[in-house]
């Protein structure tokens, strides 16, 4: 074997179902839901995409919360397995991430379905509160992008800067970020964040300029990424108080 290998839309597919079907052989009638997300529950899926799907357990005495990651040799397959009331929980919750990681709870591809629990997933993973993307927004404002420019300043002073694209990279991943909690917008992949995020009003200044270097690849020059970011960072604190959002504190606040 040398890795993935090109398979057909439906004998993925059918894989998926093979996999659903081992599952009723070992949870038996534990299982409430199967679905599938990712590219294959979008209709996205390439030639070498891997399969991605959850196993819903009924509530038991323990919550269970754990995958199954395996290569068969030509395909890859992630299945993750949660009780009902642990999925519903992550659902609910508004991470740093949750425009790249939420979207299979709105619109998975259903195998399995005895008591509509996928219906109740939606719902769940629409309640979040304006607060809650707020609370997300301002950690990612101070835990991320604040550490971000501080280590790009001692990097201008006392290098590497063999460490400037990667930090580049960062800036407009958490840039993206950023945007997507701020209209609530789920991404469709990794791989299309930052397109997306660019076709999103209201972005901060700076932004765009950090984005198009990283998708192009264009981060050679040391100094370019410096004043690239330096922007952003400025765009981002008036892109804050314009929205509301907070990056600085008293000096002690507790």
């Amino acid at each position: 074997m040398n890795g993935p290998v090109k398979i057909s839309k439906s004998d993925r597919f059918q894989t998926c179902q093979e996999i659903a079907a081992r599952l009723h052989e070992v949870y038996k009638n534990k299982i409430l839901a199967i679905g599938v997300y990712g590219s294959v529950s979008r209709g996205t899926d390439g030639p070498f995409s891997d399969i991605e799907m959850f196993c819903v357990l009924e509530d038991s005495n323990k919550d269970v919360e754990f995958s199954y990651e395996w290569s068969a040799g030509p395909w890859k397959s992630e299945v993750n397995v949660l009780s009902a009331s642990v999925l519903l929980k992550i659902a609910a919750t508004v991470e740093d991430d949750w425009s790249l990681t939420h979207g299979p709870y709105f619109s998975p591809l259903v195998l399995f379905d005895s008591k509509g629990f996928f219906s109740t997933l939606k719902k769940t993973a629409e309640s979040p509160t304006r607060e809650d993307f707020t609370r997300s927004i301002n950690r990612i404002l101070v835990g991320e992008m604040y550490e971000f420019i501080g280590k790009l300043r001692n990097i201008s002073l006392n290098g590497p800067q063999t460490y400037l694209p990667y930090l580049a990279m960062q800036f407009a991943h958490y840039g993206a970020m950023l945007i997507g909690l701020h209209h609530r917008k789920l991404y469709s992949t990794g791989a299309m964040v930052l397109p997306e995020a660019l076709e999103l009003p209201n972005r901060p200044s700076g932004f765009d300029q950090v984005a198009g270097m990283v998708m192009s690849g264009d981060l050679a020059d040391p100094s370019k990424i410096v004043s690239a970011c330096e922007d952003f960072w400025s765009g981002l604190e008036t892109w804050a108080n314009e929205n509301h959002y907070v990056i600085y504190s008293e000096r002690i606040p507790f």
